[in-house]
């Protein structure tokens, strides 16, 4: 299955009609029923990649609820490839929603602890990879490389319509890097971190910008205040808005990323940061499948 370009939905409410401001969300989640939105951006070059060096295996890295481990599952599933997981943390039975999909999709889960984990970008620890696993494409956690900010600057490609802003959700920076660099400095780009202390994506978002396109932008910022207290972390109001959102336009969003994203814009619309009669387009990276390990953890159905 090759997905076709995402389709923008307008959002009409009473508070962009009240402060004059265009809001439009790119349905990057429909991409794919299970390498959505991101995922399939960040992966689509890397499994040609793959291919041209004639691996049967990709390799990755991921915790237990992680979007990134979902999606190499099911692109491996698709394109025929085999899949390996090293998961951070110990094994727990029975699997959570999100390593029973990966295994049923044929992925070979290894669990290593935390400390070991943090070590997986070592040059020692990634040529013990290579010689143990010498047919397997190796992936980054969430799968951030220059081959995915390629695939990633095509999010804005089929965005027909001119706008002033381009928003999204950041974790490792990759889909944001892709954004910026695919813009060659047109409109605004405003990333809002889901980790708390995310100002050091200014820094990592720069040099991979730079590394992929030998440039510098300066048309982007980062939003740092909407993480509700860090990474896949939530209070009530973004429950609440979560649900209201969906409601009121029947979309589906997620706490991590999406659901903290539009929280952000909406707050800087109340807080006049837009000029009245500009257009936003905010784009939604999936991350659906996290809806159910939400749910096992927290007891929380959205």
């Amino acid at each position: 299955m090759i997905p076709s370009a995402a389709p923008l939905q307008l959002i009409s409410e009473p508070l962009l009609q009240e402060k004059q401001i265009t809001l439009y969300l790119k349905r990057e989640d429909l991409l794919h029923p299970h390498i959505s939105g991101n995922k399939w951006r960040k992966l689509k070059y890397n499994l040609i990649e793959a291919k041209n060096h004639q691996k049967d295996t990709l390799l990755t890295f991921g915790g237990a609820y992680s979007n990134h481990i979902v999606a190499v599952a099911a692109a491996g599933q698709e394109y025929n490839f085999k899949t390996i997981g090293f998961i951070r943390g110990e094994a727990h039975e029975p699997l959570n929603s999100t390593l029973q999909f990966a295994q049923n999709c044929g992925m070979q889960l290894h669990y290593i602890d935390r400390t070991t984990y943090r070590q997986k970008q070592d040059p020692a620890f990634q040529g013990n990879l290579k010689k143990q696993y010498p047919n397997a494409y190796i992936l980054p956690e969430g799968g951030t490389n220059l081959l995915a900010v390629k695939g990633c600057t095509e999010i804005v490609t089929d965005i027909n319509i001119p706008f002033d802003y381009i928003c999204c959700a950041a974790g490792t920076g990759g889909t944001l890097s892709g954004i910026i660099a695919g813009l060659n400095g047109y409109a605004q780009v405003i990333g809002i971190p889901a980790l708390k202390g995310g100002e050091f994506l200014k820094t990592d978002v720069t040099a991979l910008v730079k590394e992929y396109s030998g440039q510098e932008y300066q048309n982007w910022q980062l939003q740092t205040d909407y993480h509700f207290g860090g990474y896949a972390k939530v209070k009530p109001e973004l429950i609440t808005f979560i649900q209201v959102f969906k409601e009121n336009h029947h979309v589906q969003l997620e706490p991590v990323y999406t659901g903290k994203m539009l929280y952000g814009i909406y707050d800087l619309i109340r807080q006049d940061y837009f000029k009245a009669g500009c257009t936003i387009t905010a784009i939604h990276t999936g991350g659906l499948q996290g809806l159910a390990g939400f749910a096992e953890r927290l007891g929380i159905v959205l």
